[in-house]
């Protein structure tokens, strides 16, 4: 199609949007709590319900996209999204905010696997889909830390419901600009049946653990509740792999988990995620719990990563992804990565952002930046045409998976290690061993990268195109 980066430019956009989502509401919950009369307990909430459902339902989002439309799904998407930010930012009530953080979920869940398998199509046989797949890693990840500092700025000059008023125009103008710039593809399986007993024990099974990890830093792991949540969890989830294994049109193929590098991409990015995210939570208590900086002061301490990050992706990610490949890619990357993990064992009670933070920032942006083109990849190379939604559905639920883990496992450790009262200097030393945690998972990453990612991967790139939408008519076709 023509306009493949006016095209990429949209659904990047929308990308970065959505990450930036998850985390942009977090600055603004003291005010909305006080003007809305919500306990901790309530404003909590508002974070979880999106993480669940957006986690719990990726894997069925991107079957329906591979099933009814990937345009069409994009579309429905965004204007949901649009329409449901504006009543979160009129909303009167805490019950309605949690209820439309859920919906966003919703949203997200069809939207993210939508757009990354658009992606895939657009630039399906063109050698720039790497530099393509860098920049769209990328965005996502420089989203997560960009919510932080815009939720401060929105909420500071023009109160908690800019936080979500700003989505309304974003959702409806992307949406309607979609079908005009993006091509109308769905996969081949379209046709088929539908999974509909996997969809159930799928998203009952993921969002249950989901909600179980989050859960686990407030309940205790080793609490009643934690441990009878996880049971039920994995036992969900152990049936939908049977549900799967029996379906004659199954959501999620068992055999993928025997594509040696479809599975090895998302291993690689759960743990990487497992190991980044969670940096941004420690880093937010410990500017402002040990440091004393302000909400805007403490989310612009995290701008390095961000800025790192897009400028290696940028510029450095794809051509290095091209001339070296996914494998030693991706290596670079994590050493990059654990570097900057371990050196954050420097921080002190007396620490500030340019001799103590500055520096392992910048390692762990570049680390990311570098080899977030090569894991999607790897993730998505061995996909058939009519399985892209599948493999990015799977892929974003790994990362949400390893998201929600990293946070519940590393903020248990830094809470442990802290106490009860923590001082100052209690609070580093948990905060230490949670950076440690960070970079020990960074390097069972690049464990993972070394034995499992093959030498030579043969690029989605060289796939033939998916078929276009019925009632498409002459759309240019990915």
């Amino acid at each position: 199609m023509k306009n493949k980066w006016a095209a990429f430019s949209l659904l990047a956009a929308t990308q970065f949007v959505l990450i930036l989502d998850t985390t942009i509401v977090g600055i603004a919950l003291p005010p909305m709590g006080r003007e809305l009369g919500m306990t901790a307990q309530d404003l909590s909430w508002t974070t979880t319900a999106y993480s669940l459902v957006f986690g719990g339902l990726l894997l069925l989002g991107g079957r329906l996209a591979d099933y009814l439309g990937r345009r069409r799904m994009f579309v429905a998407g965004m204007l949901t999204f649009g329409l449901v930010s504006l009543i979160g930012g009129v909303a009167s009530s805490g019950g309605v905010l949690v209820a439309v953080r859920a919906v966003q979920g919703l949203t997200g869940a069809i939207v993210a696997p939508a757009g990354m398998s658009l992606v895939m199509g657009i630039f399906r046989g063109d050698p720039a889909l790497n530099k393509a797949m860098g920049l769209w890693g990328a965005v996502g990840g420089m989203g997560a830390s960009a919510g932080v500092v815009l939720g401060g700025l929105l909420t500071d000059w023009f109160g908690w419901r800019a936080v979500f008023l700003v989505n309304t125009p974003i959702g409806l103008a992307v949406g309607g600009l979609a079908l005009v710039m993006l091509p109308a593809v769905r996969g081949a399986g379209a046709g088929r049946g539908f999974d509909v007993a996997g969809a159930l024990t799928s998203t009952a099974g993921l969002g249950l653990l989901i909600y179980t990890l989050t859960d686990a830093t407030e309940a205790g792991w080793a609490s009643a509740r934690t441990l009878g949540l996880g049971a039920l969890s994995l036992v969900l989830i152990a049936a939908f792999l049977l549900v799967e294994r029996r379906s004659a049109n199954p959501l999620v193929p068992l055999d993928v988990f025997r594509r040696r590098t479809l599975a090895a991409g998302n291993v690689i990015i759960m743990l990487v995620a497992a190991s980044m995210q969670p940096i941004f939570f420690l880093l937010t208590l410990y500017t402002q719990d040990v440091l004393g900086y302000s909400a805007t002061r403490s989310a612009m301490s995290v701008v390095a990563i961000s800025v790192t990050i897009a400028l290696t992706s940028s510029f450095l990610g794809g051509r290095v992804l091209t001339r070296y490949r996914v494998r030693a890619t991706t290596v670079a990357g994590l050493v990059s990565i654990t570097a900057g993990g371990l050196l954050y064992q420097r921080i002190d009670v007396r620490g500030d952002f340019l001799t103590t933070l500055l520096a392992p920032e910048l390692l762990g942006g570049f680390g990311f930046g570098l080899l977030i083109g090569a894991v999607t990849v790897a993730a998505t190379s061995q996909a058939a045409p009519d399985e892209a939604g599948m493999a990015s559905g799977l892929f974003n639920t790994t990362t949400q998976v390893g998201i929600s883990v990293g946070i519940a496992a590393l903020a248990t450790v830094a809470a442990a290690v802290s106490g009860d009262e923590p001082t100052p200097q209690a609070l580093v030393s948990g905060y230490h061993a949670a950076f440690a945690g960070s970079a020990g998972l960074a390097l069972l990453a690049l464990v993972a990268a070394l034995t499992l990612l093959p030498k030579h991967i043969k690029p989605a790139a060289a796939q033939p195109a998916p078929a276009p939408e019925p009632g498409a008519g002459k759309a240019p076709v990915a």
